[in-house]
């Protein structure tokens, strides 16, 4: 029981941080090695200064949605563990958790929607004229996918999980 407590918590932390550097790190488009694009700020490499110049994102419907639900999600997760804690202190012996479990499924989904969104609707959340074909995604975002099976299979296993001691 020991093991499994700690590994769904490990797991649970190692997704959040995934969740939170997705959220807030600076690469979820990528035009060239010297500019880059993510969900708060668009930013140049300056070689005479040998420093990252960056701008707020023009704003966008699709930008702001995809904006709020990882932050939602990064909320969701991190009340999931909180409560997760709360509960193996308060829980009666058999009881399940499972508004632990609904939290961090709830940020899955989240998390799922801001990355559907923003592969989808990227035209229009970068608002650049540019060809996209010149562009990739950044590593960020691809954190952000990573984060939805991570998430959800940690919130079927808090579901399942039942307090014993």
């Amino acid at each position: 029981m020991v093991v499994l407590l700690i590994s769904i918590t490990v797991l649970h932390l190692v997704s959040l941080v995934m969740l939170l550097i997705a959220t807030l790190e600076k690469s979820w488009w990528i035009w060239a090695d010297s500019e880059i694009t993510d969900l708060w700020y668009n930013c140049f490499y300056d070689n005479a200064t040998q420093t990252w110049l960056c701008a707020a994102t023009t704003e966008s419907d699709w930008l702001q949605s995809v904006q709020a639900l990882m932050v939602l999600s990064v909320v969701f997760s991190s009340i999931s563990f909180l409560v997760f804690l709360f509960q193996l202190f308060t829980l009666s012996r058999g009881s399940l958790f499972y508004f632990t479990g609904l939290c961090q499924a709830f940020a899955g989904f989240t998390d799922f929607a801001a990355c559907l969104i923003f592969t989808f609707h990227r035209k229009e959340i970068l608002n650049d004229s540019r060809d996209l074909s010149k562009g990739r995604f950044g590593y960020c975002f691809i954190l952000a996918w990573l984060c939805v099976p991570l998430l959800l299979i940690s919130g079927v296993l808090y579901v399942h999980l039942r307090k014993k001691q």
